[in-house]
């Protein structure tokens, strides 16, 4: 989510050298951003701990940054802080207040998306930054072994059903209720991570000529090529969904105990373009921010939203 305001700081502020401080796995996320680079940190072996950190200081003071902006606000970020010794530090504000009060039921309104307030870090350095009427990259040209994903006159619809909590996931024998209806007039292509998902997707995929599995088979930096080059993408409330919106593809999200409300709805899509499950039925939604926490029986919750629904949704807006 840090990527589309990140590259709106680089497109409007051209003069900037930026460099981004994360895991190297996370590096290809950033890979067409003007005037930015990675640095890696790998936190669990050569800067683990307090002396790690310290080590990490050392190597960040010799770019001599002029102001550093914190977009995560986590124990790290705030012990790298005062190692750093910058005169210009800028830090997130992730509203658990606010946050707090829409899960515990005591409000039920839009907060402040979670890309404003990246935007409002920078702002805080100087940086005013206009995320309306945003630049996204072009696709991708495909590699000749990833052009057979796509045919010629067919639309092609990616789905990324896993999400980190049961709460917020599809059920699958319900997502292959949609996954028929849709592969009869599109192209399909399933997302997913370990290696119980891609055994689940290989079975899926195998029942159909539209739909093939990617899980497990390509690298990050392939995978973007293939979202870049999608008509759509249908996700839960997980990393899939914003990495396709941060490449300017429609993105369709399905939202179990969770709820755009708390300001994480992918980078600019409506919310029409949201599908959400029956509050009448289960009025405490959102349980919890991250789908984490929620009271018994509302896992099911996700269920009330139909794959005749889902269908239409995405014939509607693609």
């Amino acid at each position: 989510m840090t990527v589309p305001v990140i590259r709106a700081l680089g497109i409007q502020y051209p003069e900037l050298k930026i460099t981004v401080l994360t895991k190297e796995f996370f590096s290809p996320l950033f890979r067409d951003l003007k005037n930015v680079s990675v640095f890696y940190a790998d936190v669990k072996l050569k800067y683990k701990g307090l002396k790690g950190l310290y080590k990490l200081s050392k190597e960040l003071k010799q770019f001599k940054f002029d102001a550093v902006a914190d977009l995560h606000n986590v124990l790290r970020s705030n012990i790298l802080k005062r190692l750093l010794l910058v005169k210009s530090f800028a830090q997130i504000d992730k509203g658990r207040a606010e946050k707090k009060a829409l899960v515990s039921g005591e409000s039920f309104q839009q907060l402040k998306t979670t890309h404003k307030r990246y935007a409002d870090v920078f702002e805080q350095l100087g940086f005013i930054i206009q995320l309306s009427n945003p630049i996204f990259p072009k696709p991708v040209l495909l590699k000749e072994n990833l052009q057979n994903l796509f045919k010629k006159g067919n639309k092609t619809i990616g789905i990324a059903p896993f999400a980190a909590y049961k709460s917020k996931m599809y059920p699958l024998e319900l997502m292959q209720e949609v996954i028929n209806e849709l592969a009869k007039e599109y192209q399909v292509i399933l997302f997913g991570g370990g290696d119980k998902e891609v055994i689940q997707l290989e079975k899926i995929a195998s029942k159909y000529q539209n739909v093939t599995n990617i899980a497990g088979k390509l690298t990050l930096d392939e995978e973007l090529d293939v979202i870049s080059n999608l008509d759509g993408m249908l996700s839960m409330d997980s990393g899939n969904g914003h990495i396709a919106a941060m490449l300017g593809i429609k993105v369709i999200t399905i939202w179990g105990v969770t709820h755009p409300f708390a300001g994480f709805l992918p980078f600019n899509q409506a919310e029409k373009f949201c599908l959400m499950a029956d509050r009448t039925k289960f009025p405490k939604i959102p349980t919890s921010v991250y789908g984490n926490k929620y009271p018994k029986g509302y896992e099911s919750a996700i269920e009330t939203i139909s794959p005749n629904n889902i269908v239409l949704k995405i014939k509607s807006s693609i």
